[in-house]
Parts: C-alpha cells; sequence; structure tokens
C-alpha cells in the first residue's frame, strides 16, 4: 500500500524499546515538525483553497499528536528533553533540484511529505507488532492508521497539480532514493533513524 522500496527490520525495534525516552522525545518533536509543515504550506498556497482546508485539519490532528505523545511520556515519569536533529527529512528536501515554478515546487514538498508520513506509518506498525508493552502497541497502531491518511492525502494533492504519469515518476525516483537512504539506518533509537 505504502509502496515503500525498503522494509524495517524489527532489530531497529529492539533499539527503540531499549531506548524508549529517545524515541518519544524524537516522535514528539517530528509531530510537531509535521503541523509546522502543513502550516507553512497554508502560507505559502494561501490561494489553493482545498489544499488550505486539509492543511488546517492536518495540523491540528499532529498537534494533538504531540500532546499524546507528551502526556504518554508524563504519564511513564520522563521529560520531554530537546529536540535533535533530523537528517532524514534534510535530505528527502534535498533530493529534488530547487525550483522556482511555484506548481513544481509544491509538488515536491507533498511528495517529501507523503514520504515522510508513509515512512512514518510503516515504523509505526513495525513498532506497534513488536512490542509487549500493551499500552504502546495500541497507541502506535492509532498512529499508524492516521499517518496512513496523511500519506494518501499529500500524494493525492501533488496529483491534482501536474499530470499523474509526470508526478508518478517524481515519486518513484524518491522513494528510490528513500530506500539507499534507509539501507543506512536502523541504528538509532529515532522514527526515521
Amino acid at each position: 500500500m505504502l509502496g515503500l522500496q525498503f522494509e524495517t527490520k524489527t532489530s531497529w525495534v529492539e533499539i527503540a524499546k531499549n531506548n524508549l525516552q529517545q524515541i518519544l522525545t524524537d516522535h514528539a518533536f517530528l509531530e510537531q515538525k509535521a503541523a509546522s509543515n502543513a502550516v507553512s504550506l497554508i502560507i505559502n498556497y494561501s490561494e489553493e483553497t482545498e489544499l488550505v482546508k486539509e492543511m488546517s485539519n492536518i495540523a491540528i490532528e499532529e498537534m494533538q499528536h504531540f500532546k499524546m505523545v507528551h502526556l504518554l511520556m508524563v504519564k511513564r515519569g520522563m521529560v520531554l528533553g530537546r529536540e535533535q536533529k533530523n537528517d532524514y527529512a534534510v535530505r528527502l528536501q534535498k533530493f529534488f533540484p530547487k525550483s522556482k515554478d511555484r506548481t513544481d515546487a509544491l509538488i515536491q514538498r507533498l511528495l517529501v511529505a507523503a514520504l515522510i508520513e508513509a515512512r512514518s506509518c510503516e515504523r509505526f506498525k513495525v513498532f506497534s507488532e513488536n512490542m509487549e508493552d500493551e499500552e504502546l502497541k495500541k497507541f502506535y497502531k492509532n498512529l499508524m492508521i492516521s499517518e496512513a491518511g496523511h500519506y494518501t492525502t499529500f500524494l493525492n494533492f501533488a496529483r491534482q497539480y501536474q499530470d499523474r504519469a509526470t508526478v508518478d515518476q517524481k515519486w518513484e525516483s524518491l522513494l528510490q532514493f528513500e530506500a539507499e537512504l534507509m539501507r543506512e539506518r536502523g541504528h538509532t533509537a529515532k522514527i526515521h533513524g
């Protein structure tokens, strides 16, 4: 369904489980960044009414997810901690050459956002299916469903702004790049690490 070309190994789950505060901190800040991205799309493409409506919903939902992760941490006696760099998103954003064409730039942003959501969804699925902790298992299964919805929203919007064949070609090349990027990962307690 997600089209990802590299599957997360379950060994990553062991690293994440053994560094639960780290993974939850990383996750919380990723939710905040996803909300910020949706707001940025609203600001930069305010003339796109349907996009603005949907990004408003996503921004609110992502901040609700941030709050949920934070409350889970507090319940477990954890402190949020400081944000850490996320080179995964940065490297994906650099995949496409900068474009001065607004529509092309929008499509690139939407594709990158779709891929980040797809990978998050996949990681949440792997995490939920390999957890003994029933609360975390249920928590991540529910978030996986939400992330899948965001993935399709971003991808479908990208396909509205340019012919599908061209968008799908860009999407396929981004998926291939991301698969190679993910082969280097799986060694840190980060959602995309």
